[in-house]
C-alpha cells in the first residue's frame, strides 16, 4: 500500500463531492469512451459515457415526473444489466436515494424492505419480480409508482409504468441537477442479510462513497485517471456493498469499462470473453476456478504432474517477490514458467490480463490464494462490511498471504481488549435506518465501529480475521474454536466444495462436507467409479476414504481439540441465495443446522 494517509487528507481531496458530481466529470472527460457493455443474445452491445449521460438525464426527468425528489427513496429489483446503472444514477441526480434489494426476496421480504425504507418508486426487471410487489402492494402505503423494465407480453397491467415511458418526459441538465445531492445525503441503504434477525438498513452517504473510492484508489496505488477504461465485470448482486462499490460507484467516479453479467453462474464464460483487468470475487468463485483447473489437469496425469512441478518451482520465488526484488536468475525462471505453464492456463480461464484480483466477503484458504499468486494472478484479500462502505483493510500490492492486509488510507483499525476488530474513518456508515438502539450497539461515542469480528494483528499492522464473535464454537469442554478457519482448511480438499463445522456445546468437532460438483465426478471417472449422481458418490466408500485422507491432512494444522473427529459427506450442492448460503456464498449456519438436523444428530448418536 502507498503510504497511509490520515482521514483529514482524504477529506480535503473529496470536499464537496457526491456521486452525481463525479459522474458528470466522468461523462465530460470520457464522453466517447465505452462505459457499459452487455450481451444481447450472442451479440455484444455497448454504450459510451455520452450515451449513458443522455439516458441518465432522460430517466431523471421521467422519475421526477413520477414525483421522485430530494430525500425520497427508490427501490430496485434487477439483475446485473446496464439499466441498473442508469436508473440508480438518475435517482441520485434528483437528490433521492436508490436502494437495491436481493432478487431472491420473497413477497414478505419485499414488503418489509420497501416499507422500511419508505420507497416511493419501485423499479422491477420483469413480471416475476413485479408479482412479488403486487402481492403486498396494499401493505406499501408509501409506494406510489412501479416501473417494469421487461414486459414483452404486456402482463403488468395499466397501473404499472412500462420502461419506455420513463424516457418520455424530456431530459434534465446533468450539470445543474448534480448539485441536488449533498455529501451528507444518503446515496443508498444496504440491507444486511438478516440471518440473525430482521435486516438492518445500513445508511451509506455520498461522502462515505466518494471517501471510500478515493481510499481504494490510494490502496491500489493508481493515479486519479488510471482506472479509466480498465475492464471490470459486474456479476454479483447490486444489493451487496462489494459489487455496488466495485462496479457501480467506482465506475461512476473513476470511469472503468463495466460489462454486466446477468447471472453469477456465467462469470467463467464472461471472463473468457471480457479479459478483465480488475476482478472481485467471493472465495467460492476463485475456489471453482482453482478446482476446475486442477480437475482438468488431473484428467491428464502427465500434464498435471508437469504443471504441479512448475507451481512448486515458482511458488517460493513468487512469494519472495512480495517482500523483495528478485534476482535476474529468479526473474528468468518465472518468465520461463509463465510462458510454458501458467500463461496458457490463465488465458484459458480469462485471467491473463488481470492486474488486481480481489477476494473478500468470506475467508479464502491460504493455499488457494498462494496458488493464484504463484501462477501470476496478483490476488489479495480485502476485509470490511456494509457498515464500512465495503473495505476496512486491503493491500493490493504488498500482499501478506493469510492476512486481509492493513488499514485502508483514511481508516484507523485496531483491536479492542477482547480482540474485536474496530475502526473509524470516512468509510464508516451513518448508522442503521430508524434504529438508534442497534446503531448504538456497534458505533460508540468516539466514532469507533465495532465489527463483531475477532482478529489478530502483526507488528506491521496486517490483520488476520479469526472469526465472528457470535460464531465461535464453544465445545462442551469449554474450548473456543473458529469454524471459519476449519472450514477454509476443509475446502482445500479437492473433492470438497463446501464445509460446515459443527461442535457448539458438543463433545467434539464434526463437519458436514459437500462434494464439489465438478471435481468429484471427474475424480470418480478417473478411478473407474460408476455413479448416477453426486448423492451416489457421497455414499461411495472409495470417495469417503479419499475425503478422509484430506480431512486427516487438514487436521494436522489444528490442535487436537479443534480437529474434525467425524464428518458426513453430502451430495446436495449448496447454492448461493438460498436458506443455506447468502448471495455471496457465506454460510447461513442456522439454515444448515435446520436442514441437516438429523445428519448432525447422527454424528453424535454414539
Amino acid at each position: 500500500m502507498a503510504e497511509w494517509v490520515p482521514q483529514e487528507e482524504i477529506d480535503k481531496a473529496v470536499a464537496g463531492q457526491t456521486v452525481p458530481t463525479e459522474f458528470v466529470k466522468t461523462v465530460q472527460g470520457q464522453a466517447d469512451q465505452v462505459a457499459l457493455r452487455w450481451k444481447d443474445g450472442d451479440a455484444w452491445q455497448e454504450l459510451t459515457w455520452r450515451q449513458v449521460g443522455e439516458q441518465v438525464a432522460q430517466a431523471a426527468a421521467g422519475l421526477r415526473a413520477l414525483g421522485l425528489g430530494p430525500g425520497d427513496r427508490m427501490v430496485i429489483m434487477m439483475r446485473n444489466r446496464p439499466e441498473f446503472h442508469v436508473v440508480d444514477l438518475a435517482a441520485l441526480m434528483l437528490g433521492a436515494t436508490a436502494v437495491s434489494i436481493y432478487n431472491s426476496s420473497s413477497p414478505e421480504q419485499v414488503q418489509y424492505l420497501a416499507s422500511h425504507c419508505r420507497a416511493k418508486v419501485a423499479i422491477v426487471e420483469d413480471t416475476d419480480f413485479l408479482e412479488r410487489f403486487l402481492k403486498v402492494r396494499t401493505e406499501l402505503p408509501d409506494l406510489a409508482d412501479i416501473v417494469i423494465l421487461s414486459d414483452p407480453d404486456g402482463l403488468a397491467g395499466d397501473e404499472v409504468h412500462q420502461w419506455p415511458t420513463l424516457f418520455e418526459a424530456g431530459s434534465v441538465d446533468l450539470t445543474d441537477e448534480c448539485t441536488n445531492a449533498k455529501p451528507e445525503d444518503l446515496a443508498t441503504v444496504i440491507y444486511t442479510s438478516g440471518t440473525t434477525g430482521p435486516p438492518k438498513g445500513v445508511m451509506i452517504s455520498h461522502y462515505n462513497v466518494v471517501f471510500t473510492a478515493e481510499s481504494l484508489r490510494l490502496a491500489l496505488e493508481l493515479s486519479a485517471d488510471e482506472l479509466a477504461g480498465k475492464r471490470v465485470i459486474s456479476y454479483l448482486p447490486m444489493a451487496h456493498i462489494a459489487e455496488r462499490m466495485t462496479s457501480h460507484y467506482q465506475w461512476a467516479i473513476r470511469g472503468p469499462e463495466v460489462t454486466t453479467c446477468p447471472e453469477p453462474t456465467l462469470i467463467a464464460q464472461y471472463a473468457g470473453e471480457v479479459r478483465p483487468h480488475l476482478m472481485f470475487g467471493v472465495p467460492r468463485v476463485w475456489e471453482k476456478v482453482y478446482a476446475g483447473v486442477n480437475g482438468a489437469l488431473a484428467a491428464d496425469p502427465e500434464k498435471g504432474q508437469k504443471f504441479n512441478e512448475a507451481v512448486a518451482a515458482a511458488k517460493p520465488i513468487r512469494l519472495a517477490a512480495l517482500e523483495r526484488d528478485l534476482t535476474k536468475e529468479e526473474q528468468e525462471t518465472l518468465d520461463f514458467l509463465d510462458a510454458v505453464a501458467f500463461n496458457p492456463v490463465k488465458e484459458l480461464v480469462g485471467l491473463d490480463q488481470v492486474e488486481f484480483a480481489i477476494t473478500g466477503a468470506a475467508p479464502i484458504p491460504v493455499e488457494v490464494l498462494e496458488w493464484f499468486i504463484t501462477i501470476g494472478v496478483p490476488m489479495s484479500e480485502i476485509y470490511g462490511l456494509s457498515e464500512t462502505t465495503g473495505p476496512m483493510t486491503y493491500d493490493a500490492v504488498r500482499i501478506r498471504p493469510g492476512t486481509v492486509g492493513r488499514a485502508i488510507p483514511g481508516c484507523e483499525v485496531k483491536l479492542a481488549d477482547d480482540g474485536e476488530v474496530v475502526c473509524r474513518g470516512g468509510n464508516v456508515f451513518q448508522g442503521y435506518l430508524d434504529d438508534p438502539e442497534r446503531t448504538a450497539e456497534v458505533l460508540d461515542d468516539d466514532g469507533w465501529f465495532h465489527s463483531g469480528d475477532i482478529g489478530e494483528m502483526d507488528d506491521d499492522g496486517y490483520l488476520r480475521i479469526v472469526d465472528r464473535k457470535k460464531e465461535l464454537i464453544i465445545t462442551a469442554g469449554g474450548k473456543n474454536i473458529s469454524p471459519a478457519n476449519l472450514e477454509a482448511a476443509l475446502k482445500t480438499i479437492p473433492l470438497v466444495g463446501q464445509a460446515c463445522a459443527i461442535g457448539d456445546n458438543r463433545p467434539f468437532v464434526s463437519a458436514l462436507l459437500v462434494l464439489d460438483p465438478e471435481v468429484a465426478p471427474a475424480w470418480a471417472k478417473s478411478q473407474g467409479i460408476e455413479f448416477d449422481s453426486l448423492e451416489d458418490l457421497a455414499k461411495n466408500e472409495a470417495v469417503i476414504a479419499e475425503v478422509q485422507k484430506g480431512v486427516d491432512e487438514a487436521n494436522r494444522g489444528f490442535a487436537r481439540a479443534e480437529q474434525i473427529k467425524k464428518f458426513t459427506l453430502l451430495g446436495e450442492e449448496w447454492l448461493p441465495d438460498t436458506d443455506l448460503l447468502t448471495p455471496t456464498s457465506k454460510l447461513k449456519r442456522r439454515g444448515v443446522h435446520e436442514r441437516y438436523a438429523a445428519e448432525i444428530e447422527a454424528l453424535y448418536a454414539s
